[in-house]
């Protein structure tokens, strides 16, 4: 399925839209963008099997609203100041941070939290964040980004032989159907704020 990359993504459609002003703008927007992404990471919220955490939200969400280019800046900037061993993902701390917790069982999800923003980016160029059944397939579908690199990487790293599935992903999929509604419902109640407040 090919998809006509035309429209405008949430961010483009406030001002200012062009000269320096617009480089300011996105400037701000990336470093905004990993500020959400570091604190959302640290968000656990109590539910069964395991608490949710945010760091997935605020990944799909900024991948539709700033589109695939910005999107990658802003997720390559968070990974790089990540590596550089600030405490800005979900399970790092002063024990474990830097490329050694990169490279440990979170690594494959960190892959595919850039998948999935590029991905996220395209479907919001793509007109798809305008509607909230078309954003909870492009949600659903990051989603799927973001797991199948991150199972990969917990095979290859503890082996096969061991429970990929009960510790990378069935514990997980309630609340990421919980984060999915969210935000399928969120970018086109954004959309509409946005038209009302230029009408």
């Amino acid at each position: 399925m090919a998809l006509a990359l035309t429209n405008k993504v949430l961010t483009e459609a406030i001002a200012p839209r062009e000269g320096t002003q617009l480089l300011i703008k996105q400037a701000a927007l990336v470093v905004l963008g990993i500020a959400i992404l570091a604190v959302a990471a640290k968000i656990k919220v109590p539910m069964w099997p395991v608490p949710i955490t945010m760091g997935t939200f605020a990944v799909l969400t900024i991948g539709a609203a700033y589109g695939a280019r910005l999107g990658l800046l802003t997720i390559l900037g968070y990974m790089i100041i990540g590596a550089l061993g600030f405490d800005v993902f979900a399970g790092s701390s002063a024990e474990a941070y830097g490329l050694t917790y990169m490279m440990g069982g979170t690594g494959g999800y960190l892959l595919g939290y850039v998948m999935a923003t590029v991905a996220l980016g395209w479907f919001a160029q793509a007109g798809w964040d305008r509607s909230a059944g078309k954003m909870a397939l492009a949600m659903l579908a990051g989603n799927v980004l973001i797991y199948v690199p991150g199972l990969i990487w917990l095979g290859m790293l503890y082996g096969w032989d061991k429970p990929i599935l009960q510790w990378g992903l069935t514990p997980f999929l309630l609340g990421d159907a919980l984060k999915l509604a969210l935000a399928a419902a969120l970018l086109p109640a954004l959309w509409a704020l946005a038209g009302r407040a230029r009408g």
